[in-house]
């Protein structure tokens, strides 16, 4: 045998919930948005007949998608063990690379969440892929499998009776894929493809008459059973509890903005010490007492035109103007800098003079 065994062949859901904001069910955008997914507790083994097998089944998926919107297949193997059986089924409204695109993500996806499993099922919002080692196809399978209701907009009756119409159209209308709508409710419902008429129907049934039941007055509605699925909508906004996955990525992206926000403080404190010092250095120098008097007193007249006289005289290189490189000053320049400190000091006392003589 390719496979261990376990003492549960039941397929175990894990339940997400999809993270799109859906308005429309049947004319959603988002057709690679996880749904649900699950896997059989059941194991195979590696490079068994029985991998290999499933492989060239995901493969032909894969590829019928290209040109079919539903399509089952059953491969056969040397010993009964070994036999796997699959199917995929795209919304009715996709086009056929709309179709053939959900069917290779959702064959990746489930790929990755059921390794080694020997069955599983990931339904995305456009599109429906299982496969198993015990046969499913043609078999009627009302077993619910996710339900989930949005919040209460209050018992409005008017939009109640619009709803229930709505959903009442959809399990009254023939063929696999229904949709419906009426003012602000939309409502879409959809059969696998291995079921006949009949079977359809009364998966469909089952479906709406759950959705209206648990749903109430919610103003979005999914119930999705093991073989068929109904869905509404008011219009209003969805909200759904994000996913594991979506979580963590949230908290990443909140992670790396802080990193970030550290990294840039850290930085303006460094710049804002550095400013700090040099400009200690600079008031350190001017306060310097100095033991010698300007060899030649520099006389200025009005005070503005003082200091422009000062700028004049001591002629600092102009690249140090205006206030270019100011903290830059080195020991070199301590003759000059001592220049115009006196020069500003005469500045001052001569302002000083000329306020009280006027």
């Amino acid at each position: 045998m390719g496979r261990t065994t376990s003492s549960s062949l039941l397929v175990t859901f894990t339940f997400i919930v999809s993270l799109s904001s859906l308005t429309c069910p049947s004319l959603s955008a988002s057709t690679d948005v996880f749904v649900f997914g699950g896997c059989t507790q059941q194991k195979y083994v590696q490079d068994s007949p029985f991998e290999s097998n499933l492989n060239s089944l995901l493969t032909s998926l894969v590829n019928s998608a290209t040109y079919s919107s539903y399509n089952n297949y059953t491969i056969m193997g040397s010993s009964p063990q070994d036999v796997v059986y699959g199917l995929y089924q795209c919304r009715g409204d996709l086009s056929m690379p709309d179709c053939a695109t959900c069917v290779a993500r959702a064959v990746s996806q489930l790929s990755v969440l059921c390794a080694q499993a020997c069955g599983g099922a990931l339904q995305l919002q456009g599109c429906y892929v299982k496969y198993d080692n015990t046969t499913f196809l043609g078999v009627e399978d009302k077993t619910l499998v996710l339900k989930k209701c949005g919040p209460s907009v209050g018992y409005d009756t008017d939009a109640m009776n619009l709803r229930d119409a709505v959903l009442g159209g959809l399990a009254r209308t023939g063929g696999a894929y229904r949709v419906g709508g009426s003012g602000d409710v939309q409502g879409v419902a959809q059969c696998v493809g291995d079921l006949s008429t009949g079977e359809c129907q009364d998966c469909l049934s089952e479906a709406i008459m759950r959705l209206k039941s648990d749903c109430g007055t919610a103003d979005y509605g999914d119930m999705f059973l093991a073989k068929c699925y109904a869905r509404y909508t008011t219009g209003g906004p969805r909200v759904y509890t994000k996913s594991h996955s979506d979580k963590s990525t949230n908290d990443g992206e909140k992670t790396f903005a802080i990193i970030i926000g550290l990294l840039a403080g850290v930085s303006l404190l460094i710049i804002f010490l550095t400013f700090l010092r040099k400009v200690n250095k600079s008031v350190q120098l001017l306060r310097r007492p100095w033991h010698s008097t300007p060899s030649q007193p520099l006389l200025y007249r009005s005070t503005p035109g003082c200091f422009l006289s000062l700028l004049h005289d001591v002629n600092f290189p102009p690249s140090l103007f205006p206030f270019h490189g100011f903290f830059n000053f080195t020991l070199k320049w301590k003759g000059r800098v001592r220049e115009v400190w006196w020069g500003v000091a005469a500045c001052i006392q001569k302002n000083k003079v000329r306020k009280k003589g006027s």
